[in-house]
């Protein structure tokens, strides 16, 4: 409405100037119209395709998701950006099937603020490579209100060296998804509180961070679970033990008391069996049964 107020007032100047009509009045709104008429969408598809020669199953997949790009000279900033930081064509691909809103961000307001929070930390740049790369969706996350606190968060778990939050989060970027303080916190603290170090809940967080992200009502009762097939809770195993509950569902549980039955182990048998190697019951039904010598012997033990 306001450009075509614009334009009214533009031509109703003309009209007390009728010797200037076919030069001032035309010249200006055609340039008024060219100045306010929207940008060409581009498909992204044909985008990421003819200009940056990704494959056509990312385009496509990509495409799905974001269908135009208004300001493709943007996008191209971005991906031009984030190779000068170290990502291959490959990362670059994995990013944009994952994270597609990435190509409409804003590369100064959103992309740029988020690689110079993890430099300050001492992240280094192949660090924030591996990182992005394992979870692309980090770039689309607030700083202050997601990725700051859950880093501290994990620090404060891991300890003050960063290159041990660098280390989880190189493989485990998915972490940074969630609100740590909220979800890990509560699990680490009810692990400490049936008498697992800090030491051995840390080393488990290296290697099954997943084991720390389940609802805390649901590794209550598996620590009840575990507390009832008498294993003690001073044990190396009775972590090992939660997390083997943890991963089995109570259905699948029952067909893994089948299997060792028809094994010929009696309950209290699979129960001495399960209080020394509780990883055992993770395997598949497979996977069990190549283990069965190692599994006689340990019922005999």
């Amino acid at each position: 409405m306001r450009t075509i107020y614009i334009c009214k007032s533009l031509f109703s100047l003309s009209l007390k100037n009728s010797s200037h009509l076919n030069k001032t009045p035309i010249s200006l709104l055609s340039l008024l119209f060219i100045s306010s008429s929207p940008e060409t969408p581009i498909a992204v598809a044909d985008y990421l395709i003819d200009r940056h020669k990704f494959s056509p199953e990312t385009a496509s997949k990509v495409s799905s998701v974001v269908k135009y790009l208004k300001r493709p000279e943007e996008t191209d900033s971005i991906l031009s950006f984030l190779q000068e930081s170290g990502f291959s064509d490959t990362h670059l691909e994995r990013i944009i099937k994952r994270a597609p809103q990435v190509l409409s961000a804003n590369l100064e307001c959103s992309i740029k603020p988020k690689f110079k929070f993890f430099q300050d930390l001492g992240f280094s740049s192949s660090d924030i490579v591996k990182i992005v790369s394992s979870e692309p969706r980090i770039l689309t996350r607030s700083v202050d209100n997601q990725l700051g606190p859950s880093i501290l968060t994990l620090k404060s778990v891991l300890g003050s060296n960063m290159d041990d939050v660098s280390r989880v989060l190189k493989k485990n970027g998915w972490l940074l998804r969630y609100d740590l303080a909220k979800t890990m916190i509560p699990n680490i603290e009810l692990l400490k509180s049936c008498g697992i170090s800090s030491s051995h809940i840390t080393q488990c967080l290296y290697i099954f961070p997943r084991d720390f992200m389940h609802k805390t009502m649901r590794i209550s009762e598996n620590v009840k679970r575990v507390d009832e097939m008498g294993i003690d809770r001073k044990s190396k195993m009775f972590l090992i033990a939660i997390r083997a509950i943890s991963s089995i569902s109570k259905d699948n549980w029952e067909l893994k008391l089948e299997l060792f039955k028809s094994l010929g182990f009696l309950e209290d048998d699979i129960l001495s069996v399960f209080r020394r190697q509780p990883q055992l019951f993770v395997l598949s039904e497979r996977k069990i049964l190549t283990q069965y010598f190692l599994i006689v012997l340990l019922k005999h033990i």
